[in-house]
C-alpha cells in the first residue's frame, strides 16, 4: 500500500534547531527506505521565506500498521520535529513509478 505523509514541524522558536538535530539520521533512514523501495519519494516543505516548514514522503508498505511501525521510529518524531502528521492512502501510477 502507498502512502501520502505530511509531516508539519513545529513553529516554536526551537522547531529548526531540533529538524537540524535530527537531519542526518532522518536521511539516513530515507536512503536506506528508499533501497528497501519503501521511500518513493521525499521532500522538504518551505514557506514564502524557503526556510523548511515540514516533510511529505511517498511510501510504500504492506500495511498500515508498517508505515505506523516506521512513524514510531522516525527520526522526526523522535526528536518531535514534526508537530503533526497527516497519512492518507495513496496510490502512484505506473508513469511516475518508471515502470
Amino acid at each position: 500500500m502507498q502512502f501520502l505523509v505530511f509531516g508539519y514541524d513545529g513553529k516554536d522558536d526551537k522547531a529548526m534547531e531540533r529538524r537540524m538535530a535530527s537531519r542526518e539520521t532522518h536521511l539516513a533512514g530515507v536512503l536506506k527506505m528508499k533501497e528497501e523501495g519503501k521511500c518513493i519519494y521525499g521532500i522538504a516543505m518551505l514557506d514564502e521565506k524557503e526556510k523548511m516548514i515540514g516533510s511529505v514522503m511517498v511510501m510504500d508498505f504492506p500495511s498500515r500498521a508498517e508505515l505506523d511501525a516506521w512513524l514510531k521510529a522516525e527520526p522526526y518524531v523522535i526528536g518531535k520535529v514534526w508537530e503533526k502528521i497527516k497519512v492518507f492512502n495513496a496510490k502512484v501510477p505506473p508513469l511516475f513509478m518508471g515502470k
